[in-house]
């Protein structure tokens, strides 16, 4: 009878972990090895014939001018994104927490409402609002220059990448500042209430209690946009910029996409592809030991 409920619980366990097991080999596991696979061969992504060329495409990778641009506009964005978004995220939810404004739920509706936006809409949004003549952004400096202003935001060297920054930040505080709430609210109410009674203001409260209490959550979210940002920001770059002006807003993701289906040399976009996935988990691994800090149980 023990035996038999023992057979009953590996079978439910394992109908539950086998078709995941099975889904995440088939879409994560083999696209990864046989997009490494491909690395080592020259071909168009069209050709029946693959031609074995060792690590020449990692050859060519090292001595790729674009290469370092695209690593270190990938940084900036992760930078400063990481920087604003978890700042702002933070700042949201700790005031819609812990202030409990009767608005509280239209505020968290509007400020989620970039989520549900696609990225391409959002990327389309924000190229009018840029746009040197019909755009918004210019219409506003011009309400106090006195003239009108038509800079090119996107055009410019010096602007293109920054300006790449505010819709990338825009459409994700909500995701996070939702995700920062639902900590905040598991935090005991008695712990705030016993710090006001000591005298702890605001601020102190923040510090000892929400902070330490929440930190499992912001280490995630601090990683998840570390990830979403190496493999993701390319479709805004896409949108906004085509990579331009004269590759400076160049990224790894976009520089891909150009190399294995716009100039048809998939085995080197693949190769970019290797290149992004170690410094993901370079980086992510960096991040883990930069932000440990021991857990507090409450």
């Amino acid at each position: 009878m023990k035996n038999n409920k023992l057979w009953k619980r590996n079978l439910f366990i394992a109908s539950f972990l086998l078709p995941t097991f099975a889904i995440f080999c088939l879409f994560t596991i083999y696209p990864l090895f046989r997009g490494l696979y491909l690395s080592f061969f020259d071909w168009s992504g069209g050709s029946e014939s693959m031609n074995f060329i060792g690590i020449d495409n990692y050859r060519q990778l090292f001595s790729d001018e674009i290469i370092p641009k695209a690593i270190s506009n990938d940084y900036f964005l992760i930078f400063w994104k990481v920087i604003l978004i978890m700042l702002l995220a933070t700042f949201f939810a700790v005031s819609l927490t812990r202030l409990k404004l009767k608005e509280y739920g239209f505020y968290r509706v509007v400020f989620f409402f970039p989520n549900i936006i696609s990225v391409a809409v959002i990327g389309v949004l924000w190229s009018f609002i840029y746009n040197p003549r019909l755009g918004f952004l210019n219409a506003f400096i011009s309400l106090f220059t006195g003239k009108p202003v038509e800079t090119n935001w996107l055009g410019d060297s010096n602007l293109a990448m920054w300006s790449l920054l505010p819709p990338s930040v825009w459409a994700g505080i909500g995701f996070y500042m939702l995700l920062i709430i639902a900590s905040i609210l598991g935090i005991p109410s008695s712990l705030y209430e016993a710090a006001s009674i000591d005298g702890a203001g605001q601020w102190e409260q923040f510090t000892r209690i929400t902070l330490p209490l929440i930190w499992e959550q912001f280490k995630t979210s601090i990683i998840h946009i570390v990830i979403t940002t190496l493999n993701g920001s390319f479709i805004i770059v896409k949108l906004m910029t085509d990579g331009g002006p004269d590759n400076q807003t160049q990224v790894l993701g976009y520089y891909l996409y150009q190399m294995g289906f716009k100039q048809f040399h998939l085995s080197y976009g693949a190769t970019i592809g290797v290149l992004i996935l170690l410094l993901s988990l370079i980086t992510t691994l960096i991040l883990q030991r930069i932000l440990h800090r021991e857990s507090i149980e409450m």
